[in-house]
């Protein structure tokens, strides 16, 4: 009984208005430029106390998703040109968590841009105990059972993160971090969907002509190896219904 009986997590005050203005941002029924109502008339209509309030518009402010200016309001900005890395899981939350096709193409397009130089740049500067790391996950790739699909996913997610790390380069590493929440959720997706088909064998098989790759330090062969595996998975991906 007790490895179920966890405690009971209640979303904050500040929590559940930060969700709710950021619902209604993202969705846009707060357009960009919108003027919000005031503090006082705001806290009321969220019952709410202004200090929570005022909290929660600073956390919104620092993702880019408002601007607080001073006696003049408090303004909905275009996140796009405003917002930070801190507003990622904002989007990858809304609407609970359904990503639309376009989210989904945007994610896949930046991390071909990233994903790629990062092999390339492993293949330059990787060291031993990076290599020793990647390979040890390929083993146990190849004794997993295929259909332990959340295995698959974290040793999956672990390898890029590994090949990031590689790289030499500090952002690197924090980039994938960020959408780890994203990266695990639709690599489960295909995981779970081709488990027992070949397209595994064929991610296995990229698996390992990266990290040999990354072994000869070819950082052409690199790059163009983690091209073809990233545009391998979103293609099968976008197949699943």
């Amino acid at each position: 009984m007790d490895t179920f009986l966890e405690p009971l997590q209640v979303q904050s005050l500040k929590a559940a208005c930060i969700q709710k203005l950021e619902n209604l941002i993202l969705s846009g029924e707060l357009q960009i430029g919108e003027k919000l109502p005031s503090e006082r008339k705001l806290a009321d209509m969220l019952n709410i106390s202004r200090p929570v309030l005022h909290e929660a518009l600073v956390d919104l402010e620092s993702k880019g998703l408002v601007a607080i200016l001073p006696r003049r309001g408090v303004f909905v900005s275009d996140y796009r040109r405003e917002g930070s890395c801190a507003i990622i899981n904002s989007l990858l939350n809304y609407n609970g968590g359904a990503l639309d096709d376009e989210l989904i193409q945007s994610l896949l397009e930046m991390r071909l841009l990233v994903e790629t130089e990062n092999a390339r740049m492993a293949a330059q500067n990787r060291t031993q105990k990076n290599l020793s790391e990647m390979k040890a996950i390929l083993e146990e790739e190849t004794a997993l059972v295929r259909a332990d699909a959340g295995h698959l996913t974290e040793l999956d997610f672990s390898l890029h993160q590994l090949v990031a790390i590689a790289s030499g380069n500090r952002m690197y590493p924090l980039i994938i971090n960020s959408f780890k929440q994203v990266y695990t959720m639709l690599t489960g997706r295909f995981f779970s969907a081709y488990h027992d088909r070949p397209v595994i064998d064929e991610v296995f098989d990229y698996h390992h002509q990266l990290i040999d790759a990354i072994q000869k330090k070819d950082g052409d062969i690199a790059f163009n190896t983690m091209k073809a595996m990233l545009e391998h998975g979103a293609r099968h991906l976008f197949e699943l219904p």
